[in-house]
């Protein structure tokens, strides 16, 4: 395990990729791989690219990494397919739209399924996003599934969150459903060169004055990925976010929650494990069976439940 990190930590591609998948499958050695890990991490900007299905996230990710590289700057991207609910299996297909970095030095893409983990992005996630930040990556982009008003899970993991738009989806109508405007550190409208990106630009420019006032004011952008137009006014809003992110108190204050939900996520998941173990063996006493003919009732089971993982 030890050369395993130390090859990684050199920025060796097959060592990092190991390492990202011995924690997506939760090994033993998972969570001494996390410890190892934490102190070597928050130098990198991670970013969160969100949007509907069809938005264009992967091409506009695509573009965004030749911008970064112009930097000098190493770019891990992790890109969430959704997974099969019937065979648990992903298509992964990102990898094959980012296909024009997928073997440059200095950028990592790791596609990785989202296991029917709801929010748009995968349970492990901010695992590897994590390793790519203790490996020396200097931006980590994460491309989540596109799931819509839902997927809200990748504020908990990205300093800076860009909902990309396009015109023609219902996207003047999507923006203002509950949650999607609030995540937003900066919104994209993509493929500018359409009828209507100007419209969806409005919509959303006329919207944010309807919300509370911030100190950071999401800027919207209108982009071309196809023609490459706008990335670079994409690219310096995002360095202007993480320098606001370190230089005002609300970005100290989303820190602070960030990792509050950071610390809280991993005790729900060890609580769901002693859950399952403990639950486990009181179903093998035959309490289902006084549950259906009402001698024991639910409600006092699952506190004698709670009172022995308190113990």
């Amino acid at each position: 395990m030890e050369k395993l990190l130390n090859n990684a930590f050199k920025g060796d591609p097959r060592s990092i990729g190991r390492l990202i998948s011995l924690v997506e499958a939760d090994t033993p050695s998972a969570k001494e791989i996390m410890k190892q890990i934490y102190p070597r991490t928050g130098k990198a900007k991670v970013i969160g690219i969100t949007g509907s299905p069809g938005a264009g996230k992967s091409t506009f990710v695509d573009r965004l990494i030749e911008q970064f590289k112009t930097d000098n700057m190493k770019v891990g991207v992790i890109a969430i397919d959704p997974s099969s609910p019937f065979t648990g299996g992903a298509i992964l297909g990102d990898r094959l739209r980012m296909q024009s970095h997928a073997l440059d030095e200095g950028v990592f893409i790791r596609s990785m399924g989202s296991r029917g983990h709801l929010g748009g992005v995968s349970r492990a996630t901010h695992e590897a996003a994590l390793i790519l930040d203790a490996c020396g990556f200097d931006v980590v982009l994460i491309e989540t599934v596109g799931v819509g008003q839902s997927e809200v899970d990748i504020i908990k993991i990205a300093d800076t969150v860009v909902l990309v738009l396009v015109p023609g989806m219902g996207d003047d109508v999507q923006i203002m459903k509950a949650g999607i405007m609030e995540i937003a550190d900066t919104f994209v409208v993509n493929k500018a060169d359409k009828e209507g990106a100007d419209k969806v630009a409005a919509d959303v420019q006329v919207m944010l004055k309807m919300l509370k006032e911030k100190e950071w004011v999401p800027p919207v952008t209108l982009v071309s990925s196809q023609n490459n137009t706008g990335i670079e006014e994409v690219k310096n809003n995002l360095n202007e976010h993480w320098n606001f992110l370190h230089t005002s108190t609300e970005g100290k204050k989303r820190r602070f929650i960030q990792l509050e939900m950071e610390v809280e996520a991993i005790l729900r998941g060890e609580i769901s494990i002693l859950t399952e173990k403990i639950w486990k063996k009181r179903k093998d006493t035959g309490i289902l069976e006084d549950l259906a003919s009402r001698k024991a009732d639910p409600y006092t089971l699952a506190a004698e439940l709670i009172s022995q993982i308190v113990k």
